[in-house]
């Protein structure tokens, strides 16, 4: 049977689907989606889909996928999709379409226990008491686990300073020769992948790979013949992390670091190991210096020669002595090499660390952008603007201007897609960047009901954005809506200033106006702890909840039903104009007579702001508030751009208004 048939009968009002899915029914846009992704595995090529919540875009990629009969790679943006694909919609579809396939969970070395760094750890006299115990936690563990995925042991925070202690890196990891190789929890994932009909990544790990070609992924894509990313609005901003250079003041340190530990274990007395280290820590640290006392988080431009407001000659001078220093360690590690593997490793980070150090002495490379992080360490960054070169070269294979249409070379079929990837029928927010200008678009419409759901709130009169007062009366709209819904409030922040701002108030505000609400804050807890206590809600006896948060949850964070119900937005969230790599960007647009503002900021916003707004209605029968507290929604020209990218919901006029439809979120929908 063709495969557009099969499709077809299992998405029907009687099909495999509606014995499988709870709450399943036959949507047109899904349909219409997995038609689409049948076509492209049947023909080759690349389709791009943008599948607004509610349509049910997981199965719309899945069943056309395992149906094919293809090797499949199926990558998503974070390791908690992964697990979710992994552990619940796969098994679940696998089964009812009654598939004997093999599926495989793959993820960077980062998220697997090394045995053999815990069993360092676990001797080491320095590490305190409260990582002590977590340690035996993982110890005990350790001795049960078959994948070695430190996701599967409860209660670990992902934030936990142990973690380092018990996986490797590229950097610290012996390979062949570690004494725990056989045993290896990332071998054996890597070894799993490689059987598998259908292996499940993330974009960090598929774009680490692509720049290192480290992972195992340059052996497991070749056969694959189709490829799906779920959430890849992320692609592009992901992509750039791993497709650039980066060397840290930090990193040298912790080179200099594992240098001495080696070389007086293994070879002491042969080099004059504390000459060396002594080199590596003074160069690290005199650069950190050079550039004096930034404010912490600072990005500072460095288009010259020297990053700006930075003397270049001290800064010349500082990063030439770094690379003296990692050189001088290289002709040391050279003359040990063979005693221990460790020194093998060793010489392998510091090459690389030499050859990002000589490359930095150099001009930056066209199309890139440069610049320097400031914190405790530094960060010398180099940048490509965006991933399309990238993409079209190492990904798609394709070294000349694609046409519309056009397959790839090799058959294979590409498919992206996600709830929000621009705010034009071309998509080319999304397309642009990631070298997919010639794809085929589609766009299928939420199924929800907006206009009966949800309303939209823009208050008439309120402090502009810049306004010191702007914060203090966000906090106030926000808490007198949780105080009538008895919580079920998300407050979106586009700073982390305004994140804490706004914490601190609301929970002045919560102690003063005799609400029993709790009040969450982004930072104060894992993500993982701060979502499940907002979805508990206010059952079980619990106070109702609020969460003010930034960055992360504007996406990603799934709250149905009543636990969420008023969600405020306090500023259009405009990429930040002082950012290096948004100021390049906005060059490059405007040196081809296009407009930065019109072209990329106000697209941008437009999606991110579709995304946090997607955080309100989650089911069919969800029902909800968005309050945006940013006047130049209603106010400014570019302003109707950004409604049209909004979900349909019917507009409230005044406070008035906004209260009743607070007061009619608690009466029961019939």
């Amino acid at each position: 049977m063709p495969l557009r048939d099969e499709v077809e009968g299992a998405f029907a009002e009687d099909g495999v689907l509606s014995r499988a899915a709870e709450r399943f029914r036959v949507r047109g846009g899904q349909t219409q989606m997995a038609l689409a992704v049948a076509d492209t595995i049947d023909q080759g090529g690349v389709l791009v889909v943008e599948a607004g919540t509610g349509v049910g875009k997981t199965f719309s990629y899945l069943v056309p996928a395992l149906l094919s009969g293809e090797r499949v790679l199926l990558s998503t943006a974070t390791k908690a999709l992964q697990d979710q694909l992994f552990g619940r919609d796969l098994p679940r579809l696998v089964e009812a379409l009654g598939l004997p396939l093999k599926t495989a969970l793959l993820k960077g070395r980062a998220s697997y226990l090394c045995l053999h760094r815990l069993g360092l750890a676990r001797h080491d006299a320095g590490v305190e008491r409260g990582m002590a115990r977590t340690l035996g936690k993982i110890e005990q563990w350790s001795l049960g686990t078959r994948t070695g995925d430190l996701a599967e042991l409860p209660g670990l925070d992902e934030r936990s300073p142990v973690i380092p202690l018990v996986t490797s890196t590229r950097d610290n990891c012996l390979g062949a020769q570690c004494p725990q190789f056989k045993a290896c929890h990332v071998n054996l994932a890597r070894r799993e992948a490689l059987a598998a009909d259908v292996v499940v990544i993330n974009h960090h790990l598929f774009f680490a790979d692509l720049a290192v070609r480290e992972s195992g992924m340059a052996e497991l894509l070749p056969s694959v013949r189709v490829v799906v990313f779920d959430e890849a609005h992320q692609l592009n901003e992901t992509g750039v992390q791993f497709l650039g250079l980066q060397l840290g003041t930090g990193q040298v340190l912790d080179f200099a670091r594992d240098v001495l530990a080696a070389g007086l274990q293994h070879a002491r007395g042969l080099v004059d190991w504390q000459q060396v280290v002594g080199d590596l820590d003074r160069a690290a640290r005199e650069l950190r210096l050079s550039v004096g006392k930034s404010w912490p988080g600072a990005k500072l431009r460095w288009a010259g020669p020297a990053p700006e407001g930075v003397a270049a000659t001290p800064w010349q001078e500082s990063l030439e002595a770094v690379r003296r220093s990692i050189k001088g360690a290289i002709d040391a590690l050279d003359t040990v090499s063979e005693i221990a593997p460790d020194f093998v490793r060793l010489y392998e980070r510091a090459a690389q660390m030499l050859e990002r150090a000589e490359r930095l002495a150099q001009p930056c490379a066209p199309e890139a952008v440069r610049w320097v992080d400031v914190g405790t360490q530094l960060r010398l960054v180099e940048s490509p603007l965006d991933i399309a070169e990238a993409v079209r070269k190492r990904v798609l294979k394709t070294d000349r201007t694609p046409q519309e249409g056009d397959a790839p070379a090799d058959g294979r079929a590409w498919i992206f897609t996600s709830a929000t990837l621009g705010d034009d029928p071309r998509l080319r927010w999304f397309t642009e960047p990631c070298g997919l200008s010639e794809a085929q678009i589609l766009r299928v419409s939420s199924p929800f009901d907006y206009g009966e759901q949800a309303a939209l709130y823009v208050p008439r009169s309120f402090p502009k954005p810049n306004d010191p007062s702007h914060s203090a009366e966000v906090a106030r709209l926000a808490a007198h809506g949780a105080e009538r819904l008895g919580g079920r409030t998300l407050v979106l922040t586009t700073t982390l200033r305004a994140l804490r701002s706004i914490g601190e108030l609301m929970r002045q505000h919560a102690q003063t106006g005799g609400a029993d609400l709790e009040v969450l804050v982004q930072g104060e807890l894992p993500k993982r702890v701060l979502m499940e206590r907002f979805r508990e809600g206010a059952s079980g006896g619990r106070r109702g909840c609020v969460l003010v948060a930034s960055a992360s949850f504007w996406e990603g964070f799934d709250a149905p039903g009543d636990a969420l119900q008023f969600v405020v937005i306090d500023k259009l969230p405009f990429p930040p104009p002082n950012d290096p790599l948004v100021e390049a960007r906005t060059r490059r647009l405007e040196s081809q007579g296009r407009s930065g503002f019109n072209d990329y900021f106000v697209p941008e916003a437009a999606v991110a702001l579709k995304q946090g707004a997607g955080r309100l209605i989650r089911r069919e029968s969800d029902r909800g508030v968005l309050a945006v507290c940013d006047t130049r929604l209603t106010a400014m020209g570019y302003g109707r751009r950004l409604l049209q990218a909004l979900p349909p919901m019917r507009r409230l006029d005044d406070a008035q208004a906004l209260d009743a439809a607070l007061d009619d979120l608690l009466v029961p929908a019939p």
